[in-house]
């Protein structure tokens, strides 16, 4: 890099504080608020584009992968980890189409992502991709802000150990118990939708999975500083054969109590 070239990058640098500068004088807060989303959006599209190009390039083959989504700094070896920032093995934006085959992981795993989609679109879009990219017998298993524990504990009939066991993670401008609820909610407006098992399990059996349950912490899995106030539930998507035995069931009960006492008959003739 030749003299020349650090000048045109020292005077594009401070071209570009001074716009910033000149604009934050100019336009009304929430004018900014918008330009400045926008300007992310573009920038989570081609970081996005890039991923697809990286996933078709490397796993369009591959089976039997194990999916480590929103990952932050939490890399986890032999895993392919998945995020927007950082340097992560592939930039997806999640709220997207996955561009990985059907059937080609076993294993999907999140830690305090999930409660950054928006509710209902973005949540189910995500779990209905996660439902059809597992293979089956799959696991799907996810972590997300407890969020029965800080209102049973607000309205005084829980263990009343949360507002100590999480103050370490609260800002500093939280000082009272309503702020920490709201806190809890919005976290600065990364939280889009607050969980607890039964909505959680809701979300989930709604795109298929079966056998959903609350699991523990696993430190083979999960990290330490997420054990305290996390949520954490396991589901499977259901093999075939056992798919297709549910699905003859219903179907047997359907033709049973359509017609209580009636003699079977053969299929309709459409005129």
């Amino acid at each position: 890099m030749g003299p020349g070239t650090e000048a045109v990058g020292e005077t594009y640098g401070g071209l570009k504080m001074w716009l910033k500068s000149s604009l934050k004088r100019v336009l009304p807060r929430g004018l900014r608020v918008v330009m400045r989303s926008t300007l992310d959006e573009i920038g989570i599209w081609k970081r996005h584009r890039s991923g697809c190009r990286k996933a078709r390039a490397l796993y369009s083959e591959r089976v039997g992968l194990k999916l480590n989504i929103g990952c932050g700094p939490n890399y986890k070896d032999g895993w392919v980890n998945i995020d927007l920032a950082g340097d992560p093995d592939l930039t997806l934006d999640m709220r997207q189409s996955i561009p990985l085959p059907d059937g080609c992981a076993s294993l999907i795993y999140s830690e305090h992502f999930f409660e950054h989609l928006d509710y209902p679109h973005e949540a189910l879009q995500f779990l209905s991709e996660s439902y059809r990219i597992l293979e089956e017998g799959g696991i799907f298993s996810v972590g997300v802000p407890d969020t029965e524990w800080p209102l049973l504990d607000y309205a005084g009939v829980g263990d009343g150990k949360y507002w100590e066991a999480t103050k370490f993670c609260r800002p500093d401008w939280v000082k009272t118990r309503l702020d920490d609820i709201n806190y809890h909610f919005r976290q600065d407006g990364e939280h889009r939708y607050a969980y607890d098992l039964e909505t959680l399990r809701l979300a989930i059996e709604t795109v298929g999975f079966t056998h959903v349950r609350r699991r523990d912490f696993d430190p083979n899995l999960d990290t330490e500083p997420r054990r305290v106030g996390t949520l954490y539930v396991e589901a499977k998507k259901l093999e075939f054969k056992l798919n297709l035995m549910r699905v003859k069931s219903n179907r047997k009960t359907v033709l049973a109590t359509t017609r209580p006492g009636a003699a079977p008959t053969g299929p309709r003739k459409h005129l």
